[in-house]
């Protein structure tokens, strides 16, 4: 179906330009020309009054629906998940961190050096992304170049945005998934310009993690991504024997963070999940240099890493987002991941008062604006954003006469995918 130049919704519109509170326009109609948002108005202005009474074939390069009592809302956004994880979700987690690497995690990547299993997986995962309302992603893949093109191109053909990030690992890990680290650089170069050029999924580098990756290795990584100009993700800070593991490696670094900073993976377009245990120095460098920290509530808990101080580490300046980091985490749905991270912040608050506890608003900044800035403006329902949204519809909650804002708290905590009638990315309709 052709996409018409403009788009009308109508509905209970409810988004969060800041994170102090929901903005919430009851009853109201949602604009967007050529995908960009032009504003949210109580009442059709003057070149679109008459046509919520008109068929749909009448209306002249207008797409327009009344959700009747629904929820509009910014569509979801997932900053850190491992695709190759798909099929691990739910497996090993009374493990911590790298025994569960060692004996789950890296023997099922090892199955997507055939790429007959990365097309029965990787479309399921691209539905799934679908299905929870997660439009937008950043994509971990595996060393496997022609595995990471058919994940590439199971998104694409879901219609959805993402990064994705081939793999890089050349020490400490398993024979089958240890590259040469001449040969690793050169796929992710081949890899970048394949994909730098495509509108909707593109390439990250994605250096696994720092004992994952000789200086070499990272130093040729930080260098191309600089040269075309594309972000960065991997982890930071995540468990306490990792930190161990890391100095051991890294001696004349004092932190994690410093690790990165030194190769040069480290700038406004670096995602770091995790963050747990960052030293003050590190959260100050990331604030500084405007690194991204990726919280993974679940993962945290599932693998008994920790809880990351995130209002503290908010209410310092830095920038958060949200992540489901599957299988860590054994929900995609972002909804799910808002409620940990609230959850997360109260039992930290038990033990440590001075650490407030994280607001619904903020959670549900996190996952929409916060979360789309590597996009630019996306996240939000402010003009000139993305018309990225979801529909929410909830009838027992319509005919018991729930507000809009406590319709969405419902959806927040309980929701599934089959409370999301309708998802928008750029105007579109998917």
């Amino acid at each position: 179906m052709t996409m018409k130049e403009t788009l009308i919704l109508k509905g209970n519109i409810i988004h969060c330009p800041t994170p102090r509170e929901f903005e919430i326009h009851e009853n109201s109609y949602i604009i967007s020309r050529k995908g960009k948002v032009l504003g949210i108005y109580p009442e059709l202005p003057g070149d679109y009054k008459g046509i919520d009474s008109k068929l749909p074939e009448d209306l002249q390069n207008i797409e327009f629906h009344d959700f009747g009592q629904a929820l509009i809302i910014p569509s979801f956004i997932d900053l850190h998940i491992h695709a190759s994880q798909y099929m691990q979700r739910g497996l090993g987690l009374d493990m911590q961190l790298i025994p569960w690497l060692e004996q789950y995690t890296f023997p099922h990547e090892k199955l997507f050096a055939q790429e007959e299993y990365a097309r029965r997986i990787y479309p399921h995962f691209a539905e799934s992304l679908h299905s929870v309302g997660s439009l937008r992603s950043c994509i971990f893949g595996t060393i496997h170049q022609e595995s990471n093109e058919i994940l590439m191109q199971s998104l694409m053909d879901r219609g959805l945005i993402a990064y994705v990030g081939k793999v890089n690992m050349d020490c400490n890990a398993p024979d089958y998934l240890c590259e040469n680290t001449g040969q690793s650089l050169k796929e992710t170069r081949a890899f970048i310009k394949e994909f730098q050029n495509n509108p909707r999924v593109k390439p990250i580098i994605t250096p696994r993690f720092a004992p994952s990756c000789t200086s070499e290795l990272m130093r040729g990584l930080a260098d191309l991504a600089e040269e075309f100009d594309v972000p960065i993700q991997s982890h930071i800070s995540e468990n306490p024997e990792e930190l161990q593991w890391v100095k051991e490696l890294f001696p004349h670094c004092d932190s994690y963070s410093e690790v990165y900073r030194n190769h040069g993976l480290w700038n406004s377009q670096t995602l770091m999940a995790h963050g747990v245990y960052l030293t003050e120095q590190g959260k100050e460098w990331m604030r500084q240099a405007g690194v991204q920290v990726v919280h993974c509530p679940e993962a945290n808990l599932n693998l008994t890493s920790g809880i990351m101080p995130l209002t503290d580490m908010l209410d310092a300046g830095l920038i958060i987002g949200l992540g489901s980091d599957v299988g860590a985490g054994q929900s995609m749905a972002i909804n799910r991941v808002m409620v940990r991270a609230i959850q997360s912040s109260k039992i930290l608050h038990k033990f440590t008062p001075q650490s407030r506890v994280l607001s619904l608003s903020e959670a549900f900044y996190l996952g929409t604006k916060a979360n789309g800035r590597l996009w630019g403006k996306v996240g939000s329902f402010e003009p000139e954003y993305s018309m990225d949204a979801l529909v929410i519809q909830d009838e027992l909650a319509d005919r018991e006469g729930f507000s809009p804002l406590e319709k969405l708290q419902r959806f927040i905590y309980c929701g599934d995918d089959r409370n999301i009638a309708a998802r928008y990315l750029e105007g579109r309709r998917i």
